[in-house]
């Protein structure tokens, strides 16, 4: 599966732009911190696109997402261990990854949001957020709330400091700001 062919997966299940938006934005980071780990980037970018594919359509239910999206990923012939990353992503149903993909998706998923909001306020320009105006909105816990800032922290597991983490961050959503309607 290519990432073409992953984003047309996702636009059949979810249909809020929001959602894709934030699926292209983990991706992003996903792919970015696979080149620094020495991973593979495009499996890493698949994940990312692909994780939340069932929010959707399982709305509130926690204890259903990320086992939705599994069964269907499995249906559509995708690979058996990026349907397991996905299925077990759920941090509120499993925890304790070991894996440096499943610890980076917990990273990428959360850091996205706090990095976009970051842009958000620079009237959208993502071009002037800074490792720096992130790190200073990170300690600002009412701001971007929803980002889990442990969850952002995981990526310490795999030898990456967040300062380090905001810079392959940005510089993924960078690669991807158009998409994402952003300058």
């Amino acid at each position: 599966m290519n990432r073409e062919k992953a984003l047309n997966l996702l636009k059949k299940h979810v249909k809020s732009e929001n959602l894709i938006k934030h699926c292209i934005a983990t991706s992003a980071i996903m792919k970015e911190l696979a080149k620094e780990l020495g991973e593979d980037e495009e499996k890493w970018e698949i994940i990312g696109i692909l994780h939340d594919i069932d929010y959707e359509m399982v709305g509130e239910d926690m204890t259903q997402h990320g086992l939705k999206g599994a069964e269907i990923l499995k249906s559509e012939g995708v690979d058996d261990e990026i349907v397991e990353v996905v299925r077990t992503h759920n941090h509120t149903l499993f925890g304790n990854y070991s894996k440096p993909v499943e610890i980076a998706l917990q990273s990428a998923d959360s850091v996205s949001g706090l990095i976009v909001a970051c842009a958000l306020v620079k009237k959208g320009k993502l071009s002037e957020v800074t490792p720096k105006t992130v790190k200073k909105k990170f300690k600002e816990k009412s701001f971007a709330a929803g980002c889990d800032r442990n969850r952002i922290r995981e990526v310490e597991k795999l030898g990456i400091e967040l300062p380090k983490l905001y810079e392959i961050g940005i510089r993924g959503l960078m690669n991807v700001r158009e998409e994402l309607g952003l300058e």
